[in-house]
């Protein structure tokens, strides 16, 4: 095994790259691209839309409760090993998922992929790392914003192109070559890693999939209208388990959720920021398709296109940005990008009823 101090050589560099951005685009993609085919799917396999949101919120829960988990185990074993893991798994739920003929069975195999997914989203950052020298880092940290965020930004789309040519099975079908042909490229051009020496912490890995995952079900049962008993009781067992963590992780010389980091101001500052943000983002987001559908009746085709200036814009960005934080303090373009991004949600918000 050889491990290089300062990234990879090229080209070995540039296939890693390409692999640890292709694993991206498939778990990103598969975000939200059975969202959009929601009421296709629901009417083949004969389930009511209450259940069928399961095959998006399934892949979703399972990504979260495992995130922090996962990258921790990537530190011990190493991160290739728990990204090429995460395809295999996300290559065989893309099989079982095309394959399904029930809303159970789909939901099981969303779940899997949601898995597979967050062993690839879990150490994607790391591998980047690893992969480029630490004097052209920000470009890589550019070329990962990127693929992230082009990808979320285009699932709806292509998952309109593959419905209007196949049918819904086709939308997972496709990660399978696309699985195989990574996989492979992984093999041969991921970085390896030196494995950590200390042990994997089961306990807080459970306290942390119970924080995540009930938090994240609590919320969703009060966005749907669900008994006030029932949230509060979601809520307070996430409550507990995220004290119990964030306990535990104070004691330990290894933490899977590193809080004492949190006592320095401008990592506190840094990480508060980047929350705010991808939060900002991803509302807006998601509620701008409902947006410009109910207030200006746009159809679905026109909102499409209308949403395609985003990833293309992020596409422009990304790339530069990293450019920008090799030679200026990260915080000088990423304020001036959250000024940008607040005043276009500023002038969206502001526009007249025949825009």
């Amino acid at each position: 095994m050889i491990e290089h101090a300062d990234g990879l050589p090229k080209p070995q560099r540039n296939w890693a790259i390409l692999t640890i951005a292709l694993g991206l685009v498939m778990a990103g993609i598969d975000g939200s691209i059975a969202n959009v085919a929601l009421p296709t799917i629901a009417r083949s396999l004969d389930a009511s839309p209450a259940f069928s949101i399961w095959i998006g919120n399934g892949y979703q829960l399972a990504i979260t409760i495992s995130l922090l988990p996962l990258a921790s185990l990537g530190e011990i074993i190493g991160y290739r090993r728990v990204y090429l893991a995460g395809l295999v798994l996300f290559t065989l739920a893309s099989v079982f998922c095309a394959l399904s003929h029930t809303l159970p069975m789909l939901t099981v195999a969303r779940v899997l992929q949601g898995f597979g997914a967050a062993g690839i989203l879990s150490v994607n950052s790391a591998l980047v790392r690893f992969t480029y020298p630490g004097a052209l880092l920000g470009r890589g940290i550019g070329v990962n914003a990127l693929v992230v965020a082009v990808s979320a930004a285009v699932g709806p789309t292509v998952a309109s192109i593959i419905l209007s040519i196949g049918t819904w099975p086709y939308l997972f079908a496709i990660n399978i070559p696309l699985g195989i042909a990574t996989l492979a490229l992984g093999w041969h051009y991921l970085p390896h890693t030196r494995p950590a020496s200390h042990a994997f912490d089961w306990q807080s890995a459970a306290l942390s999939a119970v924080a995540f995952g009930v938090g994240i079900t609590a919320i969703d049962s009060a966005g749907h209208g669900e008994a006030l008993y029932l949230c509060l009781t979601e809520f307070a067992i996430a409550a507990v388990a995220c004290v119990l963590l964030v306990r535990r992780q104070t004691h330990l010389p290894s933490p899977l959720l590193p809080v004492d980091l949190l006592r320095i101001p401008i990592f506190a500052l840094s990480i508060g920021t980047s929350i705010a943000s991808f939060c900002g983002q991803m509302l807006a987001f998601v509620a701008m398709p409902f947006y410009l559908e109910r207030h200006f009746g746009y159809s679905a085709v026109e909102i499409g296109l209308l949403i395609t200036p985003w990833p293309i814009a992020v596409a422009f960005a990304a790339p530069l940005a990293g450019w920008l934080v090799e030679r200026y303090p990260a915080g000088l373009p990423g304020g001036i990008g959250l000024l940008v991004f607040a005043l276009g949600l500023g002038t969206l918000a502001m526009m007249p009823a025949m825009a």
